[in-house]
């Protein structure tokens, strides 16, 4: 089964929520809003800011495969 690589993205500080299309080779440790301009990272324990603040895990998780 291929993974979902889109996923939205909302922001912790000022909600505002965003699709964005998810990397498939790496995990993506920061993430700018574009609406407050907050620089975001992942929770304690996760692996990148789509595990912590997406609609859908990243893709390793998805997978199942050791991530980061």
């Amino acid at each position: 089964m291929e993974p979902i690589l889109k996923s939205i993205l909302t922001c912790p500080n000022c909600k505002n929520a965003r699709e964005e299309i998810m990397p498939t080779d790496a995990c993506q440790f920061f993430y700018k809003c574009s609406s407050c301009d907050a620089v975001i990272k992942p929770l304690e324990g996760d692996c990148c800011v789509f595990c912590s603040y997406g609609s859908v895990a990243c893709p390793p998780i998805q997978e199942k495969i050791n991530c980061c």
